[in-house]
């Protein structure tokens, strides 16, 4: 009976590539590395990072498989509970710029499902826009203080939903021509000096678009402990994963490539910005085109991604809120007056904080020049913030090594403790260097933000402490 409760390992994969990946990953990687171009870079992440990062999750979750917390826990018990606290708050704090994104996200995609084009929402002014915006925040916000997450289950339909359309885009492309070999799709250049990017800055200080891509198997780990045989379940799922992820990204990478034309989005900054933003639901308008379908697959695509960016928004303020807070082990760092609830169990004065911080962020957009701009700035702000938290990933792995003989772990990524400590300080270095890159930008103002922004939630994450000891001192 036992066993008939257990997952599989082929349902962990399926479990893991929903969560990692969408079709987001396939627009972003098409879009800022220079369409097919960024097939090259595709494959160098997948067999330099993101197979060793997922075989890493492997063994810690295989060597952790009681504990419930994912990263949290791995790093209270390689690390201890002061560091696992400063893990559990970088979790939280990489989505205060996610929150920001998602109300912007959501008004986008209603504003392509009612109007069906990009230049209604695009050529609103930013301040209405992000007035729009912060009030959509608010709002879900008082969803979150009221106890109530009616949208978790719908959140989940929605998930589930853009993952069978993104296969779906790939698969009904690939058929397109055979279909409607009249349909006007842009011939591709496979040779080898069309493929192979150009090293430049634009090309470093992108590459924390691909790292954020792949990363977040983490979120799979709690889930080590009900596979079948984990010591060979887990690892074989996360292979498993691997290899999905990267035939979608190449997959998806060359369907983009027959719709959209490079040249052209990188014509003007306000193309790149457009593309950036309205990508995702051009691919499906053109894509109801080819197969005469209207505007059918476009509506159904925008009210799902409406759906799901208004539904993680209350779960992005919610669900790292209650990690962070929640965890025993942690809160004699935290001051008492962020751990009071409210009668529905809500942590209000923690979603006051997140309400100061995102909604800070909004504001401040409203100077940025086009919606379609605010919608850019945030994908790249993301891009830097979002994968600090995999810095935790490396660290615990790199201190469950050093703990080789005292910790136990039924699966091991590497034998060698020289290779398998390289790995794990590789991993770390080149997300770090990601984002410190990413944070570079021509334009002044999203230079600033993307500083700013990060240093103020660390130095924030810092003084927790500090007001909590002295709290107790005064007491």
């Amino acid at each position: 009976m036992e066993n008939l409760k257990k997952i599989p390992w082929y349902s962990l994969a399926f479990m893991a590539f929903s969560t990692v990946w969408g079709f987001g990953n396939v627009l972003n990687g098409f879009i800022y590395f220079n369409g097919i171009q960024v097939i090259f870079s595709w494959v160098l992440m997948f067999a330099l990072y993101f197979v060793p990062y997922a075989l890493m999750v492997g063994e810690l979750g295989s060597a952790f498989k009681e504990c419930g917390g994912g990263v949290s826990s791995w790093i209270h018990e390689t690390m201890g509970p002061k560091i696992a606290y400063y893990a559990g708050w970088t979790y939280w704090a990489c989505h205060i710029t996610y929150i920001a994104s998602k109300g912007s996200g959501g008004l986008k995609a209603l504003s392509w499902a009612v109007f069906r084009n990009a230049e209604t929402y695009d050529t609103f002014p930013t301040l209405y826009i992000q007035l729009a915006t912060l009030a959509v925040f608010l709002f879900f916000c008082w969803v979150a203080s009221r106890g109530l997450n009616p949208l978790k289950k719908l959140a989940t339909i929605a998930g589930t939903s853009m993952f069978v359309m993104s296969i779906l885009y790939i698969v009904m492309m690939f058929a397109a021509p055979a279909i409607n070999p009249n349909g006007g799709f842009v011939s591709m250049d496979f040779s080898l000096d069309k493929i192979i990017p150009q090293f430049n800055v634009n090309y470093f200080t992108s590459l924390s678009i691909l790292v954020f891509a792949v990363g977040g198997c983490e979120k799979i780990s709690p889930y080590v402990n009900k596979v079948e045989n984990p010591s060979k379940g887990f690892p074989k799922g996360m292979i498993s994963l691997a290899i999905m992820v990267m035939v979608c990204a190449i997959l998806g990478t060359i369907a983009m490539g027959m719709m959209f034309d490079p040249t052209v989005v990188n014509a003007s900054e306000e193309s790149f910005n457009s593309y950036v933003s309205n990508g995702s639901y051009w691919a499906f308008k053109k894509l109801g085109e080819y197969y005469h379908m209207g505007d059918t697959l476009l509506i159904i695509y925008a009210l799902c991604n409406m759906i799901g960016q208004f539904s993680t928004l209350v779960i992005s303020i919610d669900a790292p809120l209650r990690m962070l807070l929640d965890n025993e082990d942690s809160r004699e760092f935290i001051p008492s007056k962020l751990l009071k609830k409210n009668k529905h169990g809500a942590y209000v004065n923690g979603i006051w904080m997140i309400v100061v911080l995102s909604g800070s962020i909004i504001l401040v957009q409203s100077f940025v020049p086009g919606a379609a701009a605010v919608l850019a700035q945030l994908n790249k702000l993301n891009s830097v913030c979002m994968p600090l938290r995999y810095l935790w990933v490396f660290a615990a792995y790199i201190a469950l090594r050093k703990a080789f003989n005292t910790i136990h772990a039924d699966y091991r990524f590497v034998k060698s403790q020289a290779v398998a400590k390289f790995f794990g300080w590789w991993c770390f270095v080149v997300t770090a260097l990601c984002c410190i890159m990413g944070m570079y930008s021509t334009d002044k103002f999203t230079l600033v933000l993307n500083i700013v922004t990060p240093v103020v939630l660390t130095a924030l994450g810092l003084i927790m402490p500090a007001i909590a000891k002295r709290e107790k001192k005064n007491a």
